[in-house]
């Protein structure tokens, strides 16, 4: 593998050029990180080494050690909407597991689980798989992602 060819150690959750220099795209899981070596859309070879561990959001820069920004998009994935009569109860059972959540007005995405869907279903949701990038809301403590009991 090649030694990268661009390095960042800051991040931000929305641009501050008009025009990033290139782009990321990453799924879910992989837009949580601290260490590690990405490859932009361009092909370019990018060191992420970030103070601290970090959930990068959609729309948010990577901000380069020389100048520029790296956009950070979210890539699409395989996710369950989850629709239903009481779209209430079942965002509460889906808080009530630390479950990571996209809430929209009709709808509720999640990342496949079959132990949550099969809960969902008893509870008379309807699910559908759907290939979408996934934006889910942050956590209370403004971490930007959820978490277990263990923290």
């Amino acid at each position: 593998m090649s030694a990268p060819s661009m390095a960042c150690r800051a991040y931000h959750s929305h641009a501050h050029d008009t025009s990033p220099v290139d782009r990321v795209v990453l799924d879910y899981d992989a837009r949580f990180m601290r260490r590690k070596v990405l490859t932009t859309e361009a092909g370019q070879k990018l060191l992420v080494d970030l103070p601290q561990t970090t959930s990068l959001d959609h729309k948010g820069v990577l901000l380069l050690d020389g100048g520029g920004e790296i956009e950070v998009v979210a890539a699409s994935e395989k996710l369950l909407q989850v629709t239903g009569n009481d779209m209430t109860q079942l965002a509460w059972h889906i808080g009530n597991r630390h479950t990571p959540c996209q809430i929209e007005p009709t709808r509720l995405l999640i990342q496949c689980d079959h132990v949550i869907h099969d809960m969902l279903k008893q509870l008379g949701a309807n699910l559908n798989e759907v290939i979408e990038p996934f934006t889910p809301v942050g956590g209370a403590y403004g971490h930007g992602r959820t978490h277990s009991h263990a923290h």
